[in-house]
């Protein structure tokens, strides 16, 4: 059932992510609408909620012209191209003109969408993934040592390099937690190796046990530019709070769903806290361990911060 005050926030917000979830109708026009829609926003005493456009449309509105409620929006049309320009950027070095007339935008058009999208220009994201892709190329060779610990959200993983911890990884079982690691890291030479990772695991849960003892250890985490861009902000969100992935978005210039997917690419959990990020509406949202271990840290983590008097 819709939550009537959860769903004016996301029009207020112009929430992208709610996008899906449900449409807004204004009675003094006759016309509904998805949450992101750009158009001027209507009083409150004027709207209703519906769970999806034949809902609002059986009530005897009509979908808005600008954001089309009842097929793709915009962002779903341009995130679309976007994609389809990065499935021709990995096979072939195109020219900004060329790939442009290709998708069929403009090629300022194209770069806009793409850098929201994924914090990089088509050249820049090519360039990325050539020196990314494939996966199993990227750590082959490369020397992980890994431990493995209970802890009261299951299982535990901590997997390090010479300059950092590369993986916090959660899981229900250690068989779970190494598939993650090896299907992570393919190709890399693993060696458990409990006496050296001894000092950072007892660190972490001791975070997990006390938030507030929070573990300040080296990191040694890589990415492309947009995700290390949103992996720092993740790492500003004090301890107790949260921010939605609109937030997100509009102070790193981005997208809610480019952002969605720098969080779920994350392979620390709890030390670059993607659990603080959560829907417009404080929806828990996706979390890659599990939505439990999610709530359970944020409950941990508001429950010790403090309070302000």
């Amino acid at each position: 059932m819709l939550d009537p005050e959860r769903c004016w926030q996301a029009v207020c917000e112009r929430d992208a992510a709610q996008d899906g979830q449900f449409v807004f109708a204004v009675r003094s026009t006759g016309i509904f609408c998805r949450p992101s829609c750009p158009a001027r926003r209507p009083l409150r005493r004027n709207v209703a909620f519906y769970p999806d456009a034949p809902s609002a449309s059986a009530a005897g509105f009509r979908p808005c012209q600008r954001c089309s409620p009842h097929g793709p929006s915009p962002a779903e049309h341009l995130d679309g191209l976007v994609l389809a320009a990065c499935e021709l950027l990995r096979s072939e070095d195109l020219p900004l003109v060329a790939l442009a007339a290709r998708i069929g935008l403009s090629p300022s058009h194209l770069v806009r969408a793409f850098k929201s999208r994924t914090g990089l220009t088509p050249r820049g994201w090519r360039h990325a993934q050539v020196a990314n892709d494939p996966p199993r190329s990227k750590t082959r060779g490369e020397t992980l040592s890994y431990s493995l610990a209970s802890c009261p959200l299951g299982w535990l993983l901590l997997a390090a390099s010479a300059h950092g911890l590369r993986a916090l990884l959660f899981g229900d079982t250690p068989d779970a937690v190494l598939a993650e690691l090896r299907e992570r890291f393919a190709g890399a030479n693993l060696q458990e190796d409990d006496a050296s990772l001894k000092p950072a695991l007892q660190a972490v849960l001791a975070q997990l046990q006390e938030p507030s003892r929070a573990a300040h250890l080296p990191l040694d985490i890589r990415g492309t530019a947009f995700q290390q861009r949103v992996w720092q902000a993740l790492q500003q969100i004090p301890s107790g709070q949260t921010r939605s992935y609109s937030e997100l978005a509009q102070t790193l210039a981005s997208h809610p769903r480019a952002v969605a997917r720098a969080c779920a690419s994350n392979p620390l959990g709890l030390l670059v806290p993607c659990h603080r990020v959560v829907g417009a509406d404080g929806s828990l949202s996706g979390y890659r361990w599990g939505l439990a271990r999610k709530a359970e840290l944020l409950r941990q983590e508001q429950e010790a911060a403090p309070t302000l008097s």
